[in-house]
């Protein structure tokens, strides 16, 4: 099945679009950063509608069974829908400055080569081999608790999530949380709106931060608030695999 969407040079001409300066900044000062309209509201629909093709994913997590939060969410197979694809691929070099930079700062190494394929092929002889692109549905009630997406040793430290509903419209409630822990003083807070088709760039386990020895790693988890009504889909981008 055809699932409508970007191709690799649509998915990189909308990603190059954005203002990756700007971005940046945005991501230094809070932890994550809004991006342009990515996908259409039509391919939006598209991929939310994938959700009931099983055979598409490799396993389905009930949220609450583990203390989670509630809802389901599934993990995508390798072989990834062509738009889930494209825009993974495209986003990567764009987000790689901002990862090498953020590791420049906080005196860690950066072992991450150029092309997203070289990198997922270190992941899986690292024995990270399991895909951990991630299609969520939440229900009225429905919400995911504070984490982060730490599957191993190797990390890319930046993910992307791409709001494939309408706040407003197609639910109510479930923002988007980010919490920082900062140090020697109580967490700092962001609460985001996601809206559709737009995607998300936010911190995968914390961000460099002034300090008065230079700079330091603040821890950051992110969650998603509970949802009022209605049903919420999100496609999660990260750049590691499990």
């Amino acid at each position: 099945m055809t699932t409508p969407g970007p191709d690799a040079a649509a998915a990189r001409s909308r990603v190059d679009a954005a203002d990756w300066s700007e971005l940046a900044t945005e991501l230094d000062a809070h932890g994550c950063a809004l991006t342009p309209q990515l996908l259409a509201p039509e391919e939006c629909r598209a991929l939310a509608a994938l959700y009931a093709d099983t055979a598409l994913f490799r396993s389905t997590v009930d949220m609450a069974r583990h203390r989670f939060g509630s809802g389901q969410y599934r993990y995508f197979r390798h072989e990834l829908p062509a738009p889930v694809a494209a825009l993974r691929a495209a986003l990567y070099p764009r987000l790689l400055p901002i990862a090498r930079d953020w590791a420049d700062r906080l005196g860690r190494p950066a072992p991450w080569p150029d092309r997203l394929e070289d990198w997922i092929e270190q992941c899986h002889a690292a024995g990270q081999a399991k895909s951990s692109q991630i299609l969520l549905r939440y229900e009225s009630g429905d919400w995911n608790a504070l984490h982060r997406d730490l599957f191993g040793d190797l990390v890319f430290p930046l993910q992307v999530v791409v709001g494939l509903d309408t706040q407003g419209t197609d639910y109510t409630g479930g923002e988007f949380l980010l919490v920082e822990q900062r140090p020697r003083a109580q967490s700092r807070g962001t609460v985001t709106v996601l809206p559709q088709g737009h995607g998300l760039v936010f911190t995968t386990r914390d961000r460099p931060v002034r300090s008065s020895r230079g700079w330091s790693a603040a821890p950051v988890r992110h969650g998603v608030s509970t949802v009022r009504s209605g049903l919420r889909h999100s496609l999660g981008l990260v750049f590691h695999d499990a």
